[in-house]
């Protein structure tokens, strides 16, 4: 385990609960660390230690972020969650037996839509992976994917049927990343749904999913639900690829079209140095790539 001051992913905002699960206190790991999140009862304080150290806390989507470094001054935001007439809504968090990044990669993935989703996100033969663009936007320092479409026979509880479902993929966070995709219930807009990984050691997480809907149907359980089937869908997949590390060097696994956003993912990890939940590979470095 890397656990030097100068591993960058020390010194970033990470996810450690939701305000509304911590009743008092909450033991938890972060980095391979034991961390303690106090929240009081009535939440008008909110305080993480490390040992004896008292770290620096962000509140932010719901959630609790802490670091055990030096963090920068403020976090990603995500501006459709503070609009009035959107459901936000907390579904996990789910522990994982995978790194962060082979979690962030696989949300990043269309492909395995109609085989590990079925009838729900994909279904054969739908099952091409259309043309698609990414980039790294350098002054943001995020990665974002646009023009993703892909059929899918249920793409939210909201969908009234099978639909052409445009995707935006942004990655703010080496440990983060936000879809946005077609709303069924308004045409106009993108719902949102965000995986932010708590990297409990390099090798397991804690995956909290954040929904903020344009939903006046359901009720919040029934969204938690809901995500919670897609991600439990995704849970044995990661578990059983191997190395549970993300391997950087692109010769380790052959990639494909379909894969551009995860071999601009890799290459901006190594550009950041990120070296936790990874196998890092030397002389890389991010770029734009367009399809």
């Amino acid at each position: 385990m890397n656990r030097t001051e100068s591993e960058p992913s020390r010194h970033l905002w990470h996810p450690v609960a939701t305000v509304a699960e911590v009743n008092g206190t909450l033991n938890t790991m972060l980095m391979g660390d034991a961390v303690t999140v106090r929240v009081a009862g009535d939440h008008s304080g909110i305080v993480v230690f490390h040992g004896d150290r008292k770290l620096p806390v962000i509140v932010r989507f719901g959630f609790i972020w802490t670091s055990l470094g030096s963090p920068p001054s403020d976090l990603f935001e995500i501006p459709e969650a503070a609009e009035a007439d959107r459901r936000n809504v907390s579904a996990g968090p789910v522990g994982v037996a995978t790194s962060a990044p082979r979690a962030i990669e696989n949300f990043l993935d269309m492909a395995h839509f109609p085989f590990v989703h079925t009838d729900i996100l994909g279904a054969e033969p739908h099952t091409e992976v259309k043309d698609y663009d990414v980039e790294l936007k350098e002054t943001e320092n995020e990665i974002l994917a646009t023009r993703c479409r892909f059929f899918q026979p249920m793409a939210a509880l909201s969908a009234a049927g099978g639909m052409e479902v445009d995707y935006v993929y942004r990655v703010p966070h080496p440990f983060c990343a936000v879809l946005y995709k077609s709303s069924g219930a308004d045409a106009r807009r993108m719902d949102v749904i965000a995986i932010f990984a708590q990297p409990t050691s390099e090798e397991s997480i804690r995956a909290h999913l954040f929904l903020s809907m344009i939903d006046t149907t359901h009720t919040d359980s029934e969204m938690r639900r809901f995500q919670q089937l897609i991600f439990g869908q995704d849970k044995p997949i990661l578990e059983n690829q191997r190395p549970r590390r993300l391997p950087l060097d692109p010769r380790s696994e052959t990639p494909i079209r379909a894969d551009l956003s995860s071999i601009v993912y890799r290459r901006w990890l190594s550009s950041r140095n990120i070296g936790y939940g990874v196998i890092p590979a030397a002389g890389q470095s991010g770029s734009a790539v367009h399809g």
